[in-house]
C-alpha cells in the first residue's frame, strides 16, 4: 500500500482471492478484474460464485464496492444477495457488449461510464436505451456511435503473461497491474523480465505501451531491451513512493498522470 496526493495505489494480483461480502453476508471471492483498454480503468470485478450460482458470471462495477479491508482480506458491497442473484444473467466466457452492460448498469442503476467519455453525446437505444439516434449524425459523430457500440473490455486474467515486445526483441512478459484504488484507474503494468534480467520487476504507464496486439497476445514498447533494463527497479515488497515515480516518468520521459 502507499499513500499519495493523487491516490494510494493497489496491486490486483493482491486482490485476487478476496472475500466479497453483501450486504446479508458473504457470497463468493474476487476471480478476475475486466477494464477497459482505451482508457485503461477496471470497470467491473468479476467474483467466483461457483457454489452459490453455478454457471454464472457475477460483474460487479466499482459503485458497488465499498472500502475493502485490507488486513481481513474482504471487500464489501453494498447490495443484498437477492439483488445479486436477481441480476442481469451474464454467462461465462460470454463477450462483454455495451447491450449487456447497458443491462447491468440499469438493473443496479451504475452510471454509464462511457457516457462520459462521449462527452454526454446520447447513444443508439439498441446500446444502452438511453438516448436515441439523431437523424442525420455528422461523420464525426457516427464515428463515436460507432465506436461506443463496441465495449472494450478486456479481462486482466487474459492479459497476464502477454509478452512485452522492446524495439529489438522480447523483454519479459506482463505479470500484474497497480491500480490507484479510488478511481479503480490502471497506473502501472508490472513486467517480469526473469527471463532476460533474473528476479527483476518494472513498472510501465500504459501510455508507454506503442501497441497492444491483442489477437497476437503481446505488447509492444518504444523502449530497447537496454533501456528497460536500466529503468527504475520495482520491489513489489516496497512502497511506491511519490519520489520513486517521480523518478520513474523522468526516466521514461513521459508527462506523470498526476496534476
Amino acid at each position: 500500500m502507499t499513500e499519495l496526493a493523487h491516490g494510494t495505489l493497489r496491486s490486483l494480483n493482491h486482490l485476487c482471492g478476496y472475500a466479497i461480502t453483501a450486504i446479508d453476508g458473504e457470497f463468493g471471492k474476487v476471480h478476475d478484474f475486466l477494464f477497459d483498454d482505451v482508457s485503461w480503468t477496471v470497470r467491473y470485478v468479476v467474483a467466483d460464485t461457483a457454489r452459490w450460482l453455478p454457471g454464472r458470471q457475477v460483474l460487479l462495477a466499482p459503485a458497488a464496492l465499498g472500502h475493502p479491508d485490507w488486513l481481513g482480506h474482504r471487500v464489501p458491497v453494498n447490495l443484498t444477495k437477492e439483488q445479486i442473484s436477481g441480476s442481469p444473467p451474464v454467462e461465462k466466457d460470454e463477450p462483454m457488449s455495451r447491450q449487456l452492460e447497458g443491462k447491468l448498469a440499469r438493473y443496479y442503476g451504475w452510471p454509464l461510464y462511457w457516457m462520459e467519455d462521449l462527452g454526454g453525446m446520447a447513444i443508439p437505444e439498441a446500446v444502452a436505451d438511453t438516448g436515441v439516434n439523431p437523424d442525420k449524425p455528422t461523420i464525426e459523430r457516427r464515428k463515436r456511435i460507432e465506436a461506443a457500440e463496441h465495449a472494450h473490455i478486456r479481462s486482466i486474467r487474459e492479459v497476464k503473461g502477454y509478452h512485452v515486445e522492446a524495439t529489438d526483441g522480447a523483454v519479459g512478459h506482463v505479470d500484474d497491474f497497480i491500480v490507484e484504488e479510488e478511481t479503480w484507474a490502471i497506473r502501472y503494468v508490472v513486467v517480469d523480465t526473469h527471463n532476460w534480467v533474473p528476479g527483476k520487476r518494472v513498472l510501465l504507464p500504459p501510455s508507454a505501451f506503442e501497441k497492444v496486439s491483442w489477437s497476437e497476445s503481446n505488447v509492444h514498447v518504444p523502449l530497447t531491451r537496454e533501456q528497460v533494463k536500466n529503468s527504475p527497479p520495482f520491489d513489489p515488497s516496497a512502497p511506491i513512493n511519490h519520489e520513486y515515480e517521480t523518478r520513474l516518468y523522468d526516466y521514461y520521459g513521459r508527462p506523470a498522470y498526476w496534476p
